[in-house]
């Protein structure tokens, strides 16, 4: 019978190589974190998610000119580029609400 190795707990470290395989950049560490503001990592969200689309619609040009790429990989990848752009714009949607809660709170 095979030992089942416990659950450790999770930190950024021990899920890095996971975030790696996913295609996701490691999250900073709290050191590296200090210097980062709200409006880059925003737009470091933005030029990832226009990235994915990029690289969808390069995908999609070869593929209409010549067979030689993999219908699936074209699909992944427009899936890929969809799903982040509906992640970006659930976080608008989020931004958006908070900004009028805070403008509407009577001080």
């Amino acid at each position: 019978m095979i030992e089942i190795a416990p659950i450790g707990s999770v930190t950024l470290e021990s899920a890095a190589p996971l975030l790696n395989r996913l295609g996701m950049e490691a999250l900073p560490t709290a050191s590296a974190q200090t210097g980062a503001s709200f409006a880059s990592i925003l737009r470091s969200g933005l030029e990832s998610v226009n990235d994915k689309i990029a690289t969808a619609d390069g995908l999609v040009r070869q593929f209409a000119l010549d067979d030689s790429i993999p219908v699936h990989q074209v699909t992944f990848a427009l899936e890929e580029a969809r799903l982040s752009m509906e992640f970006a714009m659930q976080v608008r949607q989020r931004l958006t609400e908070t900004y009028r809660e805070l403008m509407n709170m009577q001080l």
